[in-house]
């Protein structure tokens, strides 16, 4: 595969980027010719050991000597958007060669499984739990994709034009291009990113989650009319319902994302309908598809719809279906069936909305409730619990003071509008961030029983508690065996099937306690609470809050799943995806289906071929333990260093963050001027790490803990475990493919600097050691050596951008040390910011 990379895509890129040289805009020949130049002196002057600084005023001075400061300035924006449009041409090229650069039939895929099950007589098995298995992939809300629509048009008609090498197309795509402007004037609303995520449910979800779908029934030979598990692949949706920080998200605002949910897919049901209709031109069956069609049409367009339910449109399907076998001998019957399996699995939602809030936010309300009812809320969380349970009404939405507890209760009161509108599958599940104890549960199951489930004899909705820390990943099986013991939560289970869904998020879970701890955590919590869960008769689902990068959960997702022993509950793979690597991973059909198959295959091996093997035994267990909390003493150690914080708000491009323009999110949860770290939300967090190509959440405390080990004499224990772990050579090698993403002489500069310089060698230091010790441990010469298509990828990739971590670099430098900032130097910090998260497709 390495070399079809390098002949598919890197010496593609190199023929295809000279075309800008002949893009008729001013300045833009100047542009290409000295960029490579600027290039060229950033590799030699950072290993000459030069500053950024030195290195953009050494280029003046050679090639513009007599050229003003605006003039330099007005050339670095130009090369800025230069670069921008290199990597998206990387991007298309890339994206054009998928299929070339990965194995479509090969390990993870469906065929293969199929394949393999064969082999080892196992097909009834496959098919019995595909019968109750579900891979649940949800977008979430928390957008770090740089590209605005008409951008992101353009890469997939740029991609088509590289896949059949029409030079002309390319060029006139890459003028088109270099006139489009690649940033957004203003911050786009929660619908605006709602909107935005629509599209790859439309035109990429739609048809690929389909056709995975008919390519695997007809493998197993199950006819799609018999299938009776539509929900198999699943699409969540965060925009409209996520409201964890974001005060924009309104109950309003819900009601328009759900309908808008159902307005697109039943677009997609009339388009397809118009196609099975060129096909079905029969009496008894024509006529029928004819009523439907208009029914659609009177839906979407007209204020009397006809079809309420997606029951009432299979209710015709199926009398078309019956016509088609009872005249005709089923002519066609696959053509119809695939229709009929397309609204069972989107049925009227196409995708499930989440409701999600801060467990503080609720903890403010319930006081409010008790203080109108002239009581307060006080003594031990039992005493608290039982007030909580006894409350048997609320008070009039009027009387409410505070704004924000009447929109948590509207939010609450939407929800059955929605599920009548769209069906409950639309919106059936309440998330609740920072959930620390059995009463964050509970108060969110007594609002929702006294708003939602007012006049019902149940409640149409799932409670799913988010831990994130590492001490509420502790206390989790605590919580949930308390929970479970409870007579009404336990009457509730029971209605909604004794299956409870827990979220667990990698990205707070790594930014409170480092990249192995947190890995580490999560997984022990999920198999305490696999096995509280299973004591008490109820299965457990859970749902992995993860990111793009690795220091955020992200990095080789299918390897994770793949490695998860017998001791984790896996009848179902639910997990976030977000920002570029929703475009990078799911952007196109190919590369979605692809994806979607290694996580289906990942979670159905585990459970044909899992078993004892892959549980770690007590001793890996124990040294994994030992090396984790090794590295939660360096990680907490560096973390409590007085320059941490100072060092993220001042020098690191945090807060520039907020002035992107790409979500409505503001920067951090608290309201508070000053930045305090538990306000932080990850994505500035690792992004800003990452923009300083530091990268520290993705392995801080990795390189220490080693050493510590190796000293005592466990470096060959290691060693063994990573040959033989699936677990532990995942965990370290996405930590490797955050290291390799690092550069470090960018900021060498900062180690002379009078308040950070002992904080940037730190820093470094252990950049080093893990490294070195990565090394040991794997017993490769370089860090990847396992994957060279992936780290040719990033290599390329940070040399595209190696001129805007310069620049970013330089105009950081200089306010450092002149302690004065400028329009100018803010606004080269953050135009670079683009380029480079683009970049990298999973940065943040």
């Amino acid at each position: 595969m390495y070399k079809t990379y390098d002949t598919q895509v890197a010496k593609r890129f190199t023929i295809y980027n000279s075309l800008f040289l002949d893009l008729p805009f001013n300045d833009i020949y100047r542009t290409g010719t000295l960029l490579p130049i600027l290039g060229t002196a950033c590799q030699n002057g950072f290993q000459k050991g030069l500053t950024p600084k030195e290195i953009i005023a050494g280029f003046f001075d050679e090639l513009m000597p007599e050229s003003t400061e605006t003039q330099q300035s007005d050339l670095l924006f130009q090369m800025i958007q230069y670069v921008e449009r290199q990597v998206v041409l990387f991007d298309s090229i890339e994206d054009a060669a998928y299929e070339k650069i990965h194995d479509l039939n090969g390990k993870g895929t469906v065929k293969a499984l199929i394949d393999r099950t064969d082999n080892d007589n196992k097909r009834e098995e496959l098919i019995e739990k595909l019968k109750t298995f579900s891979v649940r992939l949800t977008l979430t809300a928390h957008p770090t994709q740089f590209y605005p629509g008409n951008v992101l048009a353009i890469i997939t008609d740029l991609e088509n034009a590289i896949r059949t090498d029409d030079i002309g197309k390319i060029n006139s795509l890459l003028q088109q291009l270099g006139k489009t402007g690649f940033t957004k004037r203003e911050k786009p609303t929660p619908y605006d990113e709602a909107v935005s995520l629509i599209w790859f449910l439309e035109n990429i979800f739609y048809p690929s989650i389909s056709d995975i779908m008919i390519r695997l029934l007809g493998s197993l030979n199950i006819p799609l009319h018999d299938w009776e598990n539509p929900g198999l692949l699943k699409v969540g949706f965060w925009p409209g319902g996520d409201r964890d920080g974001n005060p924009f998200v309104t109950h309003t605002i819900t009601k328009q994302v759900a309908d808008r949910l159902k307005k697109w897919v039943l677009k997609c049901y009339y388009r397809d309908v118009r196609k099975v209709r060129r096909r079905l031109t029969f009496k008894h069956v024509e006529e029928i598809l004819i009523t439907i069609e208009r029914g659609l049409y009177a839906t979407l367009f007209e204020n009397d719809p006809v079809y309420k339910t997606k029951d009432q449109l299979l209710a015709d399907l199926l009398s078309a279906r019956e016509g088609l076998i009872t005249y005709h001998e089923g002519l066609f019957l696959d053509v119809l069936d695939q229709f009929i399996l397309k609204v069972k699995i989107f049925g009227f939602h196409f995708a499930c909305m989440d409701m999600r809030q801060d467990s503080r936010k609720h903890d403010a309300l319930i006081e409010e409730i008790f203080q109108l009812q002239g009581k307060e809320l006080q003594g031990t969380e039992e005493e608290q619990i039982a007030e909580i349970m006894s409350l048997t009404g609320l008070p009039e939405l009027q009387a409410f003071q505070d704004p924000f507890n009447q929109e948590i209760l509207q939010s609450f009161g939407v929800i059955d509008s929605v599920q009548q509108e769209s069906g409950e599958e639309v919106l059936n599940r309440y998330i609740i961030s920072n959930c620390q104890s059995r009463k964050h549960l509970l108060e969110v199951f007594k609002l929702a029983k006294l708003t939602l489930g007012a006049d019902k004899e149940n409640l149409p909705l799932d409670i799913v508690p988010l831990f994130e820390t590492i001490d509420d990943l502790a206390e989790a099986p605590e919580i949930m065996t308390s929970l479970y013991n409870l007579p009404e939560y336990k009457e509730h289970l029971a209605f909604r099937g004794n299956k409870q869904t827990i979220m667990l998020g990698f990205s707070d879970g790594t930014k409170d306690g480092g990249y192995l701890q947190a890995n580490w955590s999560i997984l022990r919590a999920k198999e305490e609470m696999t096995r509280v869960s299973r004591e008490n008769g109820i299965e457990v689902v859970f749902f992995d809050g993860r990111g793009g990068p690795p220091a955020r959960g992200g990095g080789n997702m299918h390897n994770f799943y793949a490695s998860l022993g017998e001791k984790v509950e896996n009848s179902e793979i639910q997990v976030t995806i977000q920002g570029q690597t929703i475009s990078a991973n799911y952007g196109k059909q190919a590369s979605c289906t692809y994806n979607f198959e290694q996580l289906l295959s990942a979670g159905l091996e585990n459970h044909l071929y899992g078993g004892a093997d892959k549980n770690l035994n007590t001793a890996q267990r124990a040294l994994i333990d030992e090396l984790a909390g090794e590295a939660y003493e360096s990680y907490k150690k560096f973390k409590s260093h007085p320059k941490f914080v100072p060092y993220l708000e001042h020098v690191t491009p945090l807060k520039y963050f907020g002035k992107t323009n790409i979500g409505s999110r503001p920067l951090k949860r608290g309201k508070g001027e000053g930045l305090k770290f538990e306000d932080l939300r990850a994505i500035p967090f690792v992004g800003s790490w990452a923009q300083m190509k530091q990268n520290i959440p993705g392995f801080y405390g990795v390189g220490a803990a080693v050493e510590v080990l190796e000293k005592k004499g466990k470096l060959g224990e290691l060693k063994e475990l990573y040959n033989s772990s699936l677990f532990f050579r995942a965990l370290l090698g996405n930590s490797m493919q955050s290291l390799t993403k690092c550069f470090y002489p960018a900021t060498a500069y900062l180690k002379k600097d009078k308040n950070y310089g002992e904080f940037w060698e730190i820093m470094h230091e252990e950049y080093l050691r893990s490294i070195e010790k990565l090394k040991e441990v794997s017993s490769m010469d370089e860090l990847m050596g396992d994957n060279k298509v992936i780290k040719k990828s990033i290599e390329i990739r940070e040399r595209i951008v190696l001129p805007l971590i310069t620049v970013q670099q330089y105009a950081i430098q200089k306010i450092l040390e002149t302690g004065k900032s400028s329009e100018v130097l803010e606004k080269l910090i953050l135009r670079s910011m683009f380029g480079i998260i683009n970049a990298a497709r999973n940065a943040a």
